[in-house]
């Protein structure tokens, strides 16, 4: 197949990486795509408020997202929706294919893809992902108003979206596997004030129990005792980390173990 579009540049994600580096190559008066397979912002979007952002003190991800997005737009970068499959290089010219059958040709491509959410890999999480268990809590809280809700994780992630749900659920049970977090310990001691936060600490996720084809419960496993314990939850949050989105360019480009660039 041929390719059918052009441009100087190809940026590979639409997040805050890529979008910067639109706005550059734009003004540097080359033409410039970013190919983005949900809407720009990348992980900005799956976070409720983002604190100490150089000129401003708080503010939304998604609003975040828009005012970097609409600075792109001013400039004049072109933006597509594309799910990057392959990136083939031909010396002069670089191709970049999509699962929509788009084939771009380029003199140069940036990486921006970022990354995407861990799984926990036990029974009942692919069953019942987007029927009680999310990866976003500013997409999905709302869902779950007035019920109860629980948190996996111990980073800033887990603890701030953590806060976020505790204004629309009746209770957010914070799951994390040891006693000390990651997060930023303003944000802990905020969560260890909210009236509507409660802890399982010491504990891992063992499987996640259905009814009716929904979220019922989380059974947990407390790692010191070795003794389980079944919470009944409405939704789960899954918040343990990130992997790279570069299967794309395997091959191609010099990566670790675990797929990073």
């Amino acid at each position: 197949m041929e390719p059918n579009q052009q441009y100087d540049l190809v940026i590979i994600g639409a997040g805050p990486a890529g979008m910067t580096a639109g706005i550059y190559a734009a003004r540097a008066g080359l033409s410039v795509v970013m190919l983005e397979k949900g809407a720009p912002g990348g992980q900005m979007l799956n976070t409720a408020e983002i604190d100490n952002y150089t000129g401003f003190e708080t503010i939304l991800g998604p609003d975040l997202s828009m005012k970097m997005f609409e600075h792109t737009q001013k400039h004049g970068v072109a933006y597509a929706y594309g799910n990057v499959t392959k990136v083939t290089d031909h010396g002069t010219y670089k191709l970049v294919y999509t699962d929509s059958n788009e084939i771009y040709q380029t003199k140069a491509v940036i990486i921006a893809s970022g990354a995407k959410n861990k799984r926990l890999g036990v029974p009942g999480e692919d069953e019942l992902a987007g029927r009680g268990i999310s990866w976003c809590a500013v997409c999905d809280g709302a869902f779950f108003r007035n019920q109860d809700v629980v948190v996996v994780g111990g980073g800033n992630s887990a603890v701030e979206e953590a806060l976020y749900l505790a204004n629309i659920v009746n209770q957010v049970t914070i799951i994390h596997r040891r006693q000390q977090f990651r997060a930023d310990q303003a944000a802990v001691n905020r969560a260890k004030a909210h009236p509507k936060i409660v802890f399982e600490l010491d504990a891992v996720v063992e499987r996640f129990n259905e009814e009716n084809g929904k979220l019922k419960s989380v059974t947990v496993k407390n790692v010191v005792t070795g003794k389980t314990k079944e919470l009944i939850a409405q939704g789960a949050f899954i918040y343990i980390g990130l992997l790279p989105v570069s299967d794309f360019v395997k091959g191609l480009v010099d990566m670790d173990e675990y797929g990073y660039i």
